[in-house]
């Protein structure tokens, strides 16, 4: 409660007034006090010492033997209802007393001891003392005066007891009168502070309030201006901050969604990450790029996540071996690569606050320029055998051979071989290329893929029965339409057949099976020779790529033949893939649209 400053205002006036009021509350009840007993005291001692009642007393030469005479002149002796006199020998034995006093004779019972004591020692006294009643408590001053001859020899006691209930009565309903004057002027004073506070403080309510509301999101908060004190400026300057803060967050909404569409649809991943090791960005490319959920963002530190893939990209390895921060590292993860590079943000102060991370993937990049690579190394390859056999039966042949005809034969007929083959190798070559830039010239038309297979199973038939093997042709459909260039076609399945007649095994099994399902023609070659292994048959449509090379060379082929079947395929919207597992056969499966 007291955190209100309105709770603040009440009190700076409450406590004051209060304060105030009790000081001079006590300082009047003490004074009233002081007065009225003093009064009493003093009336007391005038009564019994100064006004003549010890002197009266004192001239009768023995107080026993005068007890009636005392008793008189206490009894004629003017005082108020409240007072008691009592005379008392030196026995302490009360030979006379005003009326009203009582019956018992034995001061000691009935006075107080010590005072009688010390008057009887020649000494005056004074003392409040209490006296209990079965109803009630009596606060009374008691008075003793030595009582002398004329030789100053202490014959007896005047004793003089007052009764001061009505004083207590008169400075308790003073206390009264105090306390409710106070309660009164605290009750105005709290009133009256409530009032003030609340015309100081509502307003500034007003604005917290409403800034709680901003805090929130809601911008559209006005506060009223009632005045054009100092609140009143508060109140305008929160309305004209709250209407330049509107401006500010529209531009910095914008900018915002700008850049997070920028972001999250940028090709290249990105993450920032502060000082404290701590991932404060990550596009969903970047995430999508590690595998990375948003769980594991929030709840790993960037060290940990990164120590996984590429320990030189974590922060403590960047900040002890690269002073500015900046530098570039590579990652190789899920068959995939990826170039970081990296840079320090700074704030507005240009101290470095965090580290930013641009993910590229280059996967296709890095495995084409490999792919170039070992394209050039294939082609380099292809072409120097045939030259180098070429360059050595010649240079037999001109060192003399030429005049053994059968030699020379031979050696021509091994140059002409040779010279086929880089004809052939130029040839898919120059197809390739033809395709790769769309210059391959296309006939299609309408193709029955019934009849087309069937020629070219008869075609390859020949080349199975050398090997003892059986191809066969299996089809439920009687005509199978489609637009597609025959030629080019029946060159893809040649190739296909021609190489499960090379891989498949003496007395092994080849089968062409054509299915038409819904638009599509579905072509399967299905051969049980020596298989292909998982990790090669990703790469199977790659130029020169070959599973087995030695063996393959020794088989003849450039190498192409399965990338320019499926540069074929694609250029008819079909698609072609295989499945094979390691000594157990292949399956090549070619889907051809039948609806140009």
């Amino acid at each position: 409660m007291f955190k209100s400053i309105r709770w603040k205002f009440i009190t700076i006036y409450f406590l004051p007034v209060y304060i105030a009021m009790l000081i001079v509350g006590v300082f009047i009840i003490q004074e009233f006090q002081e007065y009225h007993l003093g009064t009493v005291s003093e009336n007391l001692t005038n009564f019994g010492n100064r006004e003549g009642l010890v002197q009266t007393i004192s001239q009768f030469d023995s107080l026993d033997e005068s007890k009636e005479e005392i008793q008189k002149n206490i009894e004629q002796w003017p005082t108020g209802l409240k007072e008691e006199i009592f005379v008392v020998n030196r026995d302490f034995k009360i030979i006379a007393r005003s009326k009203n006093s009582g019956t018992n004779d034995n001061a000691i019972e009935v006075l107080d001891y010590t005072l009688l004591t010390d008057a009887r020692n020649g000494q005056e006294g004074e003392k409040d003392i209490i006296i209990n009643t079965t109803t009630r408590q009596i606060t009374t001053k008691n008075m003793a005066f030595p009582i002398q001859n004329k030789d100053e020899c202490i014959k007896g006691i005047l004793y003089i007891r007052a009764d001061l209930s009505d004083i207590y009565k008169t400075l308790d309903k003073s206390k009264m009168i105090l306390t409710q004057a106070t309660l009164l002027a605290l009750v105005i004073t709290v009133v009256l502070g409530f009032w003030i506070a609340r015309s100081i403080t509502e307003p500034i309510t007003d604005v917290t309030v409403k800034a709680a509301r901003m805090a929130k999101g809601d911008f559209n908060q006005v506060v009223e201006v009632k005045s054009d004190d100092e609140i009143g400026q508060l109140a305008e300057m929160f309305n004209y901050a709250r209407e330049k803060l509107n401006i500010t967050l529209s531009e910095i909404s914008s900018e915002k969604s700008k850049l997070e569409t920028i972001l999250s649809y940028m090709a290249d991943g990105l993450i920032a990450v502060n000082n404290e090791g701590k991932i404060i960005h990550a596009n969903p490319t970047a995430m999508k790029m590690l595998h990375l959920s948003e769980k594991e963002i929030q709840k790993k530190s960037y060290d940990d996540l990164m120590k996984v893939y590429n320990e030189k990209l974590m922060i403590s390895y960047i900040e002890e071996n690269s002073p500015d921060g900046v530098g570039s590292e590579m990652i190789e993860f899920s068959h995939s690569t990826f170039q970081v590079n990296y840079a320090p943000f700074k704030d507005e102060k240009g101290e470095k606050t965090g580290i930013v991370m641009v993910l590229q993937d280059i996967t296709e990049r890095h495995k084409l320029d490999n792919m170039r690579k070992e394209f050039v190394a294939n082609v380099s390859h292809e072409l120097k055998t045939p030259l180098t056999s070429i360059k050595s039966y010649t240079e037999t042949l001109l060192d003399g051979a030429l005049d053994n005809r059968d030699i020379a034969e031979h050696f021509l007929n091994v140059v002409n071989s040779e010279a086929d083959r880089m004809n052939r190798l130029v040839r898919d070559l120059l197809q390739l290329s033809r395709l790769d830039y769309r210059r391959e010239s296309w006939n299609k038309q309408e193709v029955d893929l019934v009849k087309l297979l069937e020629n070219t199973v008869l075609k390859m038939y020949i080349n199975a029965k050398n090997k003892q093997q059986n191809l066969d042709f299996k089809t439920r459909e009687q005509s199978v339409i489609g637009l597609m260039d025959q030629d080019k076609i029946e060159q893809v399945i040649i190739n296909i057949i021609s190489n499960a007649i090379k891989y498949t095994p003496k007395d092994g099994m080849i089968n062409v099976i054509l299915e038409e399902e819904e638009d599509k023609g579905i072509i399967r070659i299905i051969d049980n020779g020596i298989g292909i292994p998982q990790k090669d048959i990703p790469r199977l449509f790659e130029r020169f790529y070959r599973v087995d090379k030695a063996r393959s060379r020794e088989m003849g082929g450039t190498g192409l033949g399965l990338s320019i079947a499926h540069q074929i395929i694609k250029a008819h919207n079909g698609d072609v893939h295989v499945k094979s597992k390691d000594g157990e056969g292949t399956e090549v499966i070619i889907t051809l649209p039948l609806k140009g």
